[in-house]
C-alpha cells in the first residue's frame, strides 16, 4: 500500500493506506486531545490561535505557536526529502513511519514514567506529536499523488460535500472516478472517528500506554508492505 506509487495506485491501496494512517492519527489526536487539551493532527485552529496570540502581544505563546506549525510544516518537509532522496521504495516510505513511531512511542513513555503536567512538558510533547503527524501527513499525501492526507478533514469533508453535491444529477453518478474518490474520502473519516473513539475508551482505563497501540498500528502497515514486497519476492 505505500510501495505502489502515484499514477500506478488502484483504488485498494488508497483505501488500505487511507483508513490505516486515519485510523492512527484519529488515535492520536483524541489522545492528545484529552491529554493536553491541544489539536495534533491539523494545524488549521494552531493559525487562528498565532493570529488571536500576536493580536493581544502575547510574543511567548506566538513563538510556541509558530513553533507547532513550524513542526508541522517541516514533518512534511523531511517526508517528502527522505522518499525523493531514497533509492529503495520500501526504505523510503518505512523511515518516515518508522520517525513517526519513535516520536510517539517516546511521547507515550514520557507521559507514562515522567510527565508532572508542567506547561513546558506539554508544549514540548505536543511540538513531537505534531511534527510525527506532519511525517505521516507528508507520506501519504506523497505516495498517493495528493488523493489521500489522513490528518486533513477539513479539506476532505468539503470536497465530500463537493462530490455529493456532484451526485444530484445522474450523470455524475455514473462516473466511476467520482464514486471512487467517494469511496475513499468516506473510508478515511470512518477509519479516523473510529480511531478516535478507540482512543478515547482506551485513555480512561490505559492513559499513555494508548500510544503505544497507536505504534502498533504503525508497525502493522510496515509488516503488511514487507510481507507484500516478499510475497511478489521484489527487493526491499
Amino acid at each position: 500500500m505505500l510501495t505502489e506509487y502515484s499514477k500506478f495506485r488502484t483504488l485498494s491501496d488508497n483505501i488500505k493506506l487511507g483508513s490505516l494512517t486515519a485510523f492512527s492519527a484519529g488515535m492520536a489526536n483524541v489522545a492528545s486531545l484529552m491529554i493536553f487539551f491541544a489539536f495534533t493532527s491539523n494545524v488549521t485552529g494552531h493559525y487562528a490561535i498565532l493570529a488571536e496570540e500576536i493580536a493581544k502581544g502575547n510574543w511567548y505563546q506566538a513563538g510556541v505557536v509558530f513553533g507547532w506549525i513550524f513542526l508541522f510544516f517541516f514533518g512534511n518537509f523531511v517526508s517528502n526529502v527522505i522518499i525523493i532522496n531514497t533509492k529503495k521504495p520500501f526504505l523510503a516510505h518505512v523511515t518516515p513511519l518508522s520517525i513517526e513511531i519513535f516520536c510517539l512511542f517516546l511521547v507515550g513513555s514520557y507521559g507514562q514514567f515522567f510527565y508532572k503536567e508542567t506547561l513546558t512538558e506539554t508544549e514540548i510533547l505536543v511540538a513531537l506529536m505534531l511534527f510525527a503527524m506532519g511525517l505521516q501527513n507528508g507520506l501519504t499525501a506523497s505516495v498517493s499523488n495528493f488523493l489521500v492526507k489522513t490528518t486533513h478533514l477539513t479539506g476532505l469533508t468539503t470536497d465530500l460535500g463537493i462530490i455529493f453535491s456532484m451526485f444530484t444529477k445522474q450523470k455524475f453518478r455514473r462516473d466511476k472516478s467520482l464514486r471512487d474518490r467517494a469511496k475513499l474520502l468516506l473510508s478515511i473519516v470512518t477509519a479516523y472517528l473510529c480511531g478516535g473513539i478507540l482512543a478515547g475508551v482506551l485513555y480512561l482505563n490505559i492513559q499513555f500506554i494508548v500510544f503505544y497501540i497507536v505504534c502498533v498500528v504503525l508497525g502493522g502497515i510496515i509488516l503488511y508492505d514487507y510481507f507484500k514486497l516478499k510475497s511478489k519476492d521484489e527487493p526491499c
